[in-house]
């Protein structure tokens, strides 16, 4: 299912606040090890809106459940991103925190440290049909996959946007995540969505193959169109059982890798939405992971004006 160029976007997904913490060197047990920190606004559905809205796409929706510390925040940095938040106030439970320690080396990588708190409350009791009002694609976070309460607002929201003819992306989110959820239980929610957006690990995980080009592959026979992310190595594309195409990586200097899969998945959707093909689109994606581990944090920089 393709969608006219134009249109919104509505990405479906968790809020969270980032506090990331960049170290040079092991982890040095039962003392202090120096770091860098800072406290930043993050969650994988709020950064790929808002690399969505950097990379042209002229209106981005967020749905989202936040808690009352840091609603009015979050909000903002939202607005400032280009994004049209709409942000639930959970009465009971905080905004949910993630703790990303980042290897200061040159490998960049992260480990993080996750409190949903209130980002996986958000429920079928959340959605409205007029969210879809002049939507033209529906992004769904892999993290409402993980909790009972967002999992049952998957159906509701794939349902109302098979009823609109509103294509339907997903990003599974977390390799680690999925293991407890299971590989057959994921690919049963997932029924319906149109594009799947996993990283190497979680496309490995989900079809038990090594390489992950056949795993691409064998998504695709789930799914009709798989844009798989490998990081340094690119993209691969598939359709109905086969890679289609390798797209390269951009060149970058990493910095901190947090977000960089949002990064891509933003600037593939806005992509998709003007017209692009997947490969042209999975190109613009990659550009976007490059730009995003040069920055510390998951989100672009603020919209100018």
């Amino acid at each position: 299912m393709t969608a006219e160029p134009g249109g919104a976007l509505l990405v479906v997904g968790d809020v969270v606040t980032d506090v990331v913490a960049r170290h040079r060197g092991p982890l040095a047990a039962g003392t202090d090890t120096a770091a860098s920190i800072r406290r930043l606004p993050g969650g994988a559905g709020a950064n790929v809106a808002c690399w969505a809205a950097c990379a042209g796409c002229g209106d981005v929706r967020l749905l989202g459940r936040v808690g009352a510390d840091a609603a009015a925040w979050h909000e903002r940095e939202l607005a400032a991103h280009g994004v049209r938040p709409v942000l639930v106030v959970d009465p009971e439970a905080p905004t949910g925190t993630v703790i990303c320690l980042v290897d200061a080396g040159d490998s960049a990588e992260r480990t993080f440290l996750t409190d949903s708190g209130a980002s996986l409350r958000i429920g079928p009791g959340d959605w409205s049909g007029g969210l879809l009002d002049g939507v033209a694609r529906l992004h769904l976070s892999g993290y409402l996959l993980f909790s009972e309460p967002s999992r049952a607002l998957v159906p509701v929201a794939l349902a109302a946007a098979r009823a609109r003819g509103v294509p339907v992306s997903l990003d599974p989110a977390s390799a680690g995540f999925l293991t407890g959820l299971g590989v057959g239980r994921f690919l049963d929610l997932v029924s319906g969505v149109d594009v799947l957006l996993p990283s190497r690990d979680e496309a490995c995980l989900l079809t038990g193959l090594r390489d992950p080009v056949d795993a691409a592959a064998k998504l695709s026979r789930h799914v009709p169109l798989v844009i798989a992310k490998q990081g340094a190595e690119g993209a691969l594309v598939a359709r109905s059982g086969a890679v289609c195409a390798r797209v390269p990586a951009a060149p970058a200097s990493p910095r901190d890798s947090t977000g960089a899969g949002d990064a891509f998945t933003g600037a593939f959707l806005a992509a998709l939405l003007a017209g692009e093909e997947p490969e042209e689109a999975a190109a613009a994606g990659c550009l976007a992971g490059a730009r995003a581990v040069e920055r510390v944090g998951g989100r672009p920089p603020r919209a100018a004006g």
